[in-house]
Order: C-alpha cells, then sequence, then structure tokens
C-alpha cells in the first residue's frame, strides 16, 4: 500500500484476531424470554462509539450457552454488520458475561493493547468505505464475516498506536462536549418557543407598545362584530372552568387581562366546526380535487399554514359524509390522539373528525388564535380527557374562551411571535449546521491519524512487522482459520 508511513504494516483484521476466537456473529433469534438474565448486544445498543447498557435485551441462559461462541467479554471489538453497518464499540469494563445478536460481529484482538487501535480505525472513512464496498443482501444490509476478515487494514507500532489513540480521545473528548452542547439546543429551542408564545398571550411582549398606543378596546371590538352564526345539534358547552396557562380556559377563568384585553368565547368570535372522514371501503370517495386534513398533515405543518394535504376526497365522497369544505383560514386544532398540532388552511379544505376548527370573525385574526393554541403546549391536555390518549371533547371545545386584545395589538404581537420564531429557527439550523460539521471533523481526525500524520513517529519505536511475527507465532499453534483474498481499505 502507497503512502506507507515508516515502521507500519499491513495485515487482514483477522491477522490480528484472537486465534482462538475468530470473528463471529451471535444470536440469531431471541428465542423464549422466560427466565431470559443474560444481556444481548444489538445495532441499537452502539450509540456514538460507545456500547450503551441502557436497554440491552435480555435472553436465556440456555439460548446463551447454545451460542457460547459468540460471548464478548471486556476489550472485545463489536461491529455493527446488518442493517446499519459499521457502527463500533469496545466492551467495557463492567459489563458482566453477554453475548451479541447476528447484527453484531464480536472481533477478539490477539493482543489487549489492539482493542483501542482497532475500535479507532475501523471508526475511519477508509475502513467504513471498504466496509461498504463489501456490504450486500436482498432484503437488508450485511456485511459478510468472511469479507471482514480479509478486509486490509494499516497497523502501525504499538507504542504509535499508544500516542494515536490518546491523541484522539483528547481531540474527540473536546467535539463530544461540544456535541453534547449542541444535541441540547432542539429542546431548548422548543422551550423557548413556548416562553416566548405564552410571554405574548399574557401580554408581557406587547406591554410598552400598548402604553404608547392608541386602542379600540377587545369588549368595543367584540361588540361591533356580529356574531357567527354555528351549527346545530352536538353536544352543549359544559359549566365547568378549567385555566388554561395563557390565553386559553375553558370558559371565563375570572382572572384579571392586560389592559383593553377582554376575557371572551371563542364562539361569539368563530364559527367552531369539525371534520369526517369517508368511508375508506369506497375508492370513488378518494382521490379527488378536495384537500383532506389527518393527523399527520397537522403534525408536518404545526404552526404554519397548510397547502397540500397527503390525502385528498372526491365530491361524492363529501356528498355522502358529514366532511365539508372550510374557507382558507380556517384555524385547526388536533383534538384526539396527537392532541395539541395547530394549522391553518391556506385554501379551502376539510378535515377529519379528529381537529376542533374554527372560522374566525374580523375580530379575531387566525394567526393570533394558532399562538394562542400553541402557547398552551402539552398543558393543552388538561382541556381533555385520557392519560394515556388524551380527547378534547366538544363540550370544552365549545366551552373555550380567549383572553381577546384589540385588533390593532393581535396583529403587532403576530408580528413580533413571527419575528422571534424565525430567530429561533435561525439559531437552531445554525447549531445544526454545527453539529453536522462536528461530525466531518471527527471523521476528518480518524482519516489522519489513519494515515499517520496524527503525531510524531519515533524511530525508536518497534515496528509493526515484529507485533505481527508474534500473533503469527501464536496463530502457527492454533487451528487453521479459512482465509480468502485480500483486499484494500484505503
Amino acid at each position: 500500500m502507497s503512502g506507507l508511513p515508516k515502521g507500519w504494516a499491513i495485515a487482514s483484521i483477522d491477522d490480528l484476531t484472537d486465534p482462538k476466537a475468530p470473528i463471529c456473529y451471535g444470536v440469531l433469534k431471541p428465542g423464549d424470554r422466560d427466565g431470559a438474565s443474560v444481556p444481548m448486544v444489538r445495532v441499537t445498543d452502539i450509540r456514538h462509539d460507545i456500547l450503551s447498557q441502557a436497554h440491552l435485551m435480555l435472553i436465556s441462559r440456555s439460548l446463551d450457552e447454545e451460542f457460547s461462541r459468540s460471548r464478548i467479554r471486556r476489550g472485545d471489538v463489536l461491529l455493527s454488520i446488518q442493517g446499519t453497518i459499521g457502527r463500533v464499540a469496545i466492551v467495557p469494563d463492567n459489563l458482566p458475561a453477554a453475548n451479541i445478536s447476528r447484527t453484531i460481529a464480536r472481533i477478539r484482538p490477539a493482543l489487549p493493547e489492539l482493542s483501542r487501535w482497532l475500535w479507532a480505525a475501523l471508526r475511519t472513512p477508509q475502513m467504513q468505505e471498504a466496509m461498504g464496498k463489501e456490504t450486500g443482501g436482498s432484503t437488508r444490509d450485511s456485511l459478510n464475516i468472511g469479507a471482514l476478515r480479509e478486509i486490509l487494514i494499516r497497523l502501525p507500532p504499538v507504542a504509535e498506536q499508544r500516542r494515536i489513540v490518546a491523541k484522539l480521545d483528547a481531540l474527540t473528548a473536546r467535539t463530544a462536549r461540544a456535541r453534547a452542547d449542541l444535541d441540547r439546543i432542539p429542546a431548548l429551542a422548543a422551550r423557548y418557543k413556548l416562553a416566548l408564545l405564552r410571554t405574548a398571550m399574557r401580554g408581557g411582549l406587547t406591554e410598552s407598545w400598548r402604553e404608547q398606543a392608541e386602542l379600540e378596546p377587545a369588549s368595543a371590538l367584540v361588540e361591533r362584530t356580529p356574531a357567527p352564526q354555528q351549527g346545530r345539534g352536538g353536544r352543549e358547552a359544559t359549566t365547568g372552568i378549567v385555566p388554561g396557562q395563557a390565553a386559553l380556559s375553558v370558559n371565563d377563568p375570572g382572572t384579571s387581562a392586560p389592559d383593553g384585553w377582554a376575557w371572551t368565547p371563542l364562539l361569539r368570535i368563530a364559527r367552531q366546526e369539525t371534520g369526517h372522514t369517508p368511508s375508506r371501503s369506497v375508492d370513488s370517495y378518494w382521490g379527488g380535487e378536495v384537500p383532506w386534513i389527518g393527523i399527520r398533515d397537522a403534525g408536518a405543518h404545526h404552526g404554519r399554514t397548510i397547502e397540500r394535504t397527503l390525502q385528498t376526497i372526491t365530491e361524492e365522497g363529501l356528498a355522502n359524509s358529514s366532511a365539508r369544505v372550510l374557507p382558507a383560514r380556517t384555524v385547526c386544532l388536533s383534538r384526539t390522539a396527537s392532541v395539541g398540532y395547530v394549522t391553518i388552511m391556506a385554501r379551502p379544505m376539510a378535515t377529519s373528525q379528529d381537529f376542533a376548527t374554527w372560522t374566525c370573525s374580523e375580530a379575531l385574526e387566525p394567526e393570533f388564535l394558532m399562538y394562542a393554541l400553541m402557547a398552551e403546549g402539552d398543558d393543552i391536555r388538561a382541556f381533555g380527557e385520557g392519560s394515556t390518549h388524551t380527547t378534547i371533547y366538544f363540550p370544552e371545545i365549545r366551552a373555550l374562551h380567549i383572553c381577546l386584545p384589540p385588533l390593532a395589538e393581535q396583529q403587532e404581537i403576530i408580528r413580533r411571535v413571527r419575528a422571534g420564531l424565525t430567530e429561533i429557527d435561525r439559531l437552531t439550523a445554525e447549531a445544526e449546521a454545527a453539529r453536522r460539521l462536528l461530525d466531518r471533523l471527527d471523521q476528518a481526525i480518524l482519516a489522519k491519524a489513519f494515515r499517520g500524520e496524527l503525531v510524531p513517529q519515533d524511530p525508536a519505536d518497534e515496528p509493526a512487522s515484529v507485533l505481527l511475527e508474534r500473533i503469527r507465532a501464536e496463530r502457527a499453534v492454533a487451528p487453521k482459520t479459512s482465509r480468502g483474498r485480500r483486499k484494500a481499505a484505503a
């Protein structure tokens, strides 16, 4: 192999493996779980190059005994060979007797000092590419054990291996800390968004602006706005009171409102409806020109307008169900299963019965109502029933009140909330870009180490060829293993 540093050597992965414990995969199927007590490592247990013990599956002792050849011990290198190829981890000292699934290959180094180098080398872009070339399978990606054994690997002197691994540990520890900080950004962003929305819906975002503006009070706005016609029938609104976290409540909570705001029944300023699902057994009801909002649509468009839906229905489907086309700018709230998704129709659409919808009058900006619903966050479930599968029923929906600001203040709140959410999204996107750069940096560091460019070389180091001779001498007295063709890794 060209460009090999002085003192380095080339060997197959099999050459570096304990001849008494050939590379192998583990348990084919978990089997009977009764009395399961032996941990079994799967692909999902290897995360960020570390073996996580948080969710190890347990298998029976009899199954572990049946697959005793694939038992693992500290220092073994584990490599995922099915599904997600190339995840690598070292078995830690604190893992008790355990086994592996068929998705994992166990590589037991011929000498303990080889563990860390194999772990580092298998993560390099060069080795990942070499494994990728040997990956195949008709139903799922799989790396053949025979091919893995014969992949070639660069081998530094043992002393240089130690220096490289120590340097890698120091560098990757820094990127790991940065990655952990960046991984917290999405959760922090969600908290900041909720805090922004709740501050806005409690009047805090426009408090100074409101003091300088001449505004028509919300009570006067409501008084001059004709009440929308509501549909007939259905269950009556509840008389119970369930205060919300910001600008919503089931019935009037009796709490004070900011100057010029007023607690107002939503039914007074918006037409409330729901939807329906045409029969799935009638093909002619589906695939038409009418957009039809389902839960997946709402989840994908939470907090923004929706223009296209995953499914559509026909005019015949409309005519033979309780669904109806609602006007553009109608606000939709998912009220069953995935409670709390909010979106606004960009054009006339229908919905399933999983939604409560409001077509707003001139007294209520649809976007303000959307933000008010979003400001409740997960606490919106308090308006419903059920701890596992919450549903907000129509007696509560029809009793919803909103703390309504003057119309001009609604518009100012919308402007400020939009700007705030956009800035949070921008910062989140920058954090995600930085996260991707860290992954690339780790790969660049590993590639540099694999080329022998990460640490200084010492002419006094014992050459890797001497190490290989020791391993070969031990292998000579051990049972022979089959060998195939050699394949270059870089």
